[in-house]
Parts: C-alpha cells; sequence; structure tokens
C-alpha cells in the first residue's frame, strides 16, 4: 500500500513549499520525499507526518487518521 501524499496536498490546498516554511523542515529535504516512489520499505517516515501537521496545526494522529482513511492506495496505484 502507499500513500497518495500528492492528492492529500492538494485536497487541503498545500504545497510543498507551505508545509516546509510552516514546520521549518526544509524544502528540498521534504520536496524528495514527497515525490519519491514508495514501496513497502519506503513509506511516509514520522518527520514528513510531523510537517504536515505543523503546517496544517493539527496533531500528528489527526494527520496519519486522514491518510489512512482517504488517502491509501494499492501497489498498482488504485484508491483503497
Amino acid at each position: 500500500m502507499q500513500i497518495d501524499i500528492k492528492r492529500y496536498l492538494e485536497v487541503h490546498n498545500l504545497t510543498i513549499y507551505q508545509v516546509s516554511k510552516r514546520s521549518r523542515y526544509g524544502y528540498t529535504t521534504l520536496h524528495k520525499s514527497f515525490n519519491k516512489p514508495q514501496s513497502s520499505s519506503t513509506s511516509l517516515n514520522l518527520r514528513d507526518l510531523d510537517a504536515l501537521a505543523r503546517a496544517e496545526h493539527r496533531a500528528m494522529w489527526e494527520v496519519l487518521r486522514d491518510l489512512e482513511s482517504h488517502y491509501l492506495k494499492d501497489d498498482s496505484g488504485k484508491p483503497l
């Protein structure tokens, strides 16, 4: 399974630049992470989750719950 982070950003009217500025994580770091191909061994990491939570002034568990509920897709790219 993969998390469709680009769709999450789109739905929440966020850009990687906005997330990096609000969370104070580096743009290049987040850009590489959000755009990397995901596999079973490389999923969303805690830094990325923290960055999204800080950008939206939410708790990390709330962002994770939202990602798991609405932004999962199978390995072929189809939404679950």
